[in-house]
Order: structure tokens, then sequence, then C-alpha cells
């Protein structure tokens, strides 16, 4: 799998791909095979680049590698995705919208495992009682919360 690291505002990130589908994305990157990315993944870089400098950025239409993920692990993502930057909601209603209100847990792994970070916003998630919690890219809670200020979430309005 080709990946190509780029900068961004924020640090270092890379972006894999195979064929026409994003396979992984890291913030910070990984230290694996670097190649030139084709158009259509340098695109995808710029619009990571904006979305990092505050213009904000929907991935939702992003072509991702969705064989990679168990079927559950894909409607956790898919529903991610229909959360809009500056927007946050508890793994409980996560849950809920996939259909498995009993499993805010198994959503919070699913959201752990997920091989997009930034792109499908996991960072947008927070415990039923407002608090932030695990994020497992590198920087954990400290990125998340730089993630969502970046964003504008309503969690910094004293």
């Amino acid at each position: 799998m080709p990946e190509s690291c780029f900068s961004t505002p924020i640090g270092s990130c890379a972006i894999a791909w195979e064929a026409s589908e994003i396979t992984g994305f890291w913030l910070p990157p990984t230290s694996g095979r670097h190649a030139k990315p084709p158009p259509w993944v340098d695109a995808i870089m710029t619009r990571v680049r904006s979305h990092l400098a505050g213009e904000m950025q929907d991935f939702a239409d992003l072509p991702y590698s969705w064989s990679r993920v168990s079927a559950f692990q894909r409607a956790v993502y898919e529903a991610a995705l229909r959360v809009k930057p500056g927007q946050t909601i508890s793994y409980g209603q996560l849950a809920d919208a996939v259909g498995h209100p009993s499993s805010p847990r198994a959503v919070g792994h699913a959201l752990a495992r997920n091989p997009w970070p930034l792109l499908v916003p996991c960072h947008r998630f927070i415990g039923a009682d407002g608090r932030m919690t695990g994020f497992s890219a590198p920087g954990g809670i400290g990125t998340k919360l730089r993630l969502l200020a970046l964003e504008g979430s309503e969690l910094f309005a004293e």
C-alpha cells in the first residue's frame, strides 16, 4: 500500500491508498513506504490542510476502503460521518444511531480502531456526562480537544 506524508497547520499527517480507496490516515504519520500521491489523493491532502487551517471540510464523500472493517465498524463510521464540525454527541447517542442502544462501549471500541481518524471524525464523541474520554490518536485527549476547538465545538463556550 502506498503512503504519503504531508504537512498541515497542526503538524504532519499521512494517508495510504490502494487502487481508488483510502486505506489509512494518521495523525502524525507512520514511518511506512512513501510514494507520490495520485491527483485524487493530493486533492484529499489539500482538503485536510484546509480543514486544519480552519476552513471546515466534510469528508463523508471520500472513497473509504470499507472492506477493511467489520459491518458494525462501518455502521459506526458512517454514522460518525453525519456528525459535522462543531457538533459533539455521546457514545450512547451514536450507539442509538446505529441501532445498538445498549452498546456505547462497543461503539467506543470501534472508534478507537478507526483507520481514518480526523476524516471519520472519532474526536467528536464524548461521555454521556459531557466528559472527554479516550482518543487513540497520538496526543490523546489533548489532540481531541485541539481538534474540537479548531472546529468551533460549543464545549469550549464558558
